[in-house]
């Protein structure tokens, strides 16, 4: 007899029986495709942030043990006999322990850095031109007065650039772009938030004489609540899903176009891995993320709509 009871209860209500017509409550169509949306702009915010930091990280870690030096008149006689400026302030640069290599730029090289502004008259100025160094120090917080004192005493005039003016400009720039891609998360996150509960409340509008008819038969809040929760969770996770898959040409387009910028596919400090596909390693283990984060956000926002919507009832 209990046998056929079971039997009977499981032919009046199948499996995945749908006994509030969700499925015509919450679209199947316009809720994972906003979804999605989101999860794109999400994914280009994340991008931002983190290229942001990786490009500043690599161009420090460049510029903080490169200083140039400037020597006016490299030809001209030094204090020691024999010696020109420009010799005398490489021998000095070379024996210093805290400088690691001292190389004197080519003709060819000045061309090519003055051409930008030149153009082709960048190799026929008659015009006297200082000597340039580049100096890259042994280790970056390399103390500098010393040195710059006595290169002017060797080669008075002679100027040493250090590149830490633009370091912290750079350093102010990755975390203003890290800020704004942080409050981008959160906006993504909560217009995420304002399309589910709209979604679901105009589920329950739908439905909401087979809901309190439900409802008054002795169904629970907590059940109600799942129904409506299950079928977001569903739906927000193939909008995520489909979100970071549209994503990902075009961060790998934009990994592309950054490369010249600085070197992505560098070992990422942050996991001890390389980075496949041009994207940081960071990257790869966050777009997985998007759609279990926006099944959470389906889940939470549908459980909170339905529960105060249902403590509303007579």
């Amino acid at each position: 007899m209990g046998a056929s009871s079971r039997m009977a209860k499981a032919n009046l209500r199948p499996a995945g029986f749908d006994d509030l017509g969700l499925q015509r409550a919450l679209s199947d169509r316009l809720l994972p495709f906003l979804v999605a949306a989101m999860a794109f702009l999400a994914a280009l915010a994340l991008a931002g942030s983190v290229a942001a930091a990786a490009l500043a990280r690599h161009w420090q870690e460049g510029a903080e043990a490169v200083l140039t030096v400037q020597v006016p008149d490299p030809s001209s006689p030094s204090a020691r006999p024999g010696a020109s400026r420009l010799a005398q302030v490489l021998t000095l640069l070379r024996a210093d322990p805290a400088v690691a290599t001292a190389r004197p730029l080519s003709q060819a090289d000045l061309d090519q850095l003055l051409r930008p502004w030149l153009g082709a008259a960048a190799g026929r100025l008659a015009l006297p031109l200082p000597a340039v160094i580049a100096v890259h120090l042994a280790t970056p917080d390399a103390p500098l007065a010393a040195l710059s004192a006595s290169l002017e005493t060797a080669a008075p005039g002679t100027q040493v650039e250090s590149h830490g003016v633009w370091v912290r400009r750079l350093a102010a720039l990755a975390r203003s772009l890290q800020a704004c891609a942080a409050v981008a998360l959160l906006v993504v996150a909560a217009v995420a938030v304002a399309v589910v509960a709209v979604a679901t409340h105009a589920g329950i509008a739908a439905r909401r004489e087979a809901i309190e008819i439900v409802h008054g038969l002795g169904a629970s809040d907590g059940y109600m609540a799942a129904r409506f929760a299950g079928r977001a969770t569903r739906l927000a996770a193939i909008g995520g899903a489909a979100g970071a898959l549209a994503a990902l040409p075009v961060l790998l387009t934009l990994a592309g176009l950054a490369a010249p910028f600085g070197d992505l596919n560098a070992p990422s400090q942050a996991t001890g891995a390389f980075q496949p596909g041009g994207l940081p390693a960071l990257l790869w283990l966050a777009l997985p993320l998007l759609p279990a984060i926006a099944a959470a956000i389906g889940y939470l926002t549908a459980q909170v709509t339905v529960r105060s919507w249902l403590r509303r009832l007579p």
